[in-house]
């Protein structure tokens, strides 16, 4: 139980940090870390409308409309993963089953991917590569980026986003 609230507490300050430095968060709406980063967002006085999108896996919308300005119900199940995956980064807070698949669509998609060494996926993928592929010639570095501190993700963001800026353009076969 004292895991789940430190994933909390660190959820909701990450909240209001990427809020003040005007981030907009997008998560898969479900489960108790979207409501605590949309309480942190919703602390800083940089949050507008719009600020929080919620990209859920049902039809259903209200689940996620008290925490998140924006919500798109897909009805993609799982496949929705994809679609949050192709965030401009991935923040990792523990996770399952559904955030491994996040972080190896991120990966392939050649997304920032930054995880917390928290019980979960995040912990277990933190400072790895996900496979030997080449993703960005110009950074010898790249991997999932292990963070202890909400200081330390923040850093990592501010250094590394602007360094990731491909995109994926398909499955390629080489031959």
């Amino acid at each position: 139980m004292a895991q789940e609230s430190s994933k909390w507490v660190i959820a909701e300050e990450l909240g209001e940090k990427f809020t003040d430095e005007g981030y907009r968060i997008m998560t898969g709406g479900l489960g108790d870390l979207p409501k605590a980063l949309a309480k942190g967002a919703r602390k800083s006085s940089n949050y507008m409308d719009g600020t929080l999108l919620a990209i859920l896996p049902g039809f259903d919308p209200a689940i996620a409309q008290e925490y998140a300005d924006i919500v798109i119900a897909t009805g993609l199940d799982h496949a929705r993963n994809l679609i949050i995956a192709n965030s401009d980064a991935i923040i990792a807070i523990g996770g399952g089953a559904g955030t491994l698949s996040e972080i190896a669509y991120a990966w392939s998609l050649k997304r920032l991917i930054i995880a917390f060494d928290l019980p979960g996926w995040s912990s277990f993928l933190s400072g790895q590569k996900i496979d030997q592929r080449q993703r960005y010639p110009n950074i010898s570095e790249d991997q999932v980026y292990k963070v202890t501190t909400i200081k330390d993700a923040m850093e990592k963001l501010r250094l590394y986003l602007p360094k990731y800026t491909k995109r994926h353009n398909g499955i390629q076969v080489k031959g």
